[in-house]
């Protein structure tokens, strides 16, 4: 299953993660499993990389944060997404979009002009 993981394109962490609390509040822990379940099991997120992210998302409040018990009986900080963040998201994914339509595009011309030369 190693060779079926994807590593995260630059500035994409940030976007998931947004996404993974706007659906609902989730502790560090839940939210890079949410990710890797919901990728079926082709992205993951570090904890070096997700924890710095959620310290920094929360510094410039797209997400807040708050301490509870986990479904483990664990005390947690749990983050939710904030009005900021909800815009910020859709920044985001509209860019995104935009993103993966443009190279889309190119992918395809790329094959046709190369399967025309063929």
């Amino acid at each position: 299953m190693e060779s079926d993981r994807i590593d995260l394109p630059q500035g994409t962490l940030d976007l998931l993660i947004l996404k993974t609390v706007a659906l609902k509040p989730l502790h560090g822990w839940a939210i890079s499993v949410r990710v890797q379940q919901i990728s079926g099991g082709a992205l993951q997120i570090q904890q070096g990389s997700l924890y710095p992210a959620l310290h920094r998302l929360e510094r410039q409040k797209w997400v807040s944060s708050e301490w509870r018990k986990s479904d483990a009986n664990q005390r947690a900080k749990f983050y939710r997404i904030t009005a900021i963040g909800k815009k910020q998201l859709a920044a985001d994914f509209a860019r995104w979009n935009k993103m993966v339509a443009s190279i889309e595009s190119i992918m395809t011309a790329t094959k046709s002009a190369t399967e025309a030369t063929s």
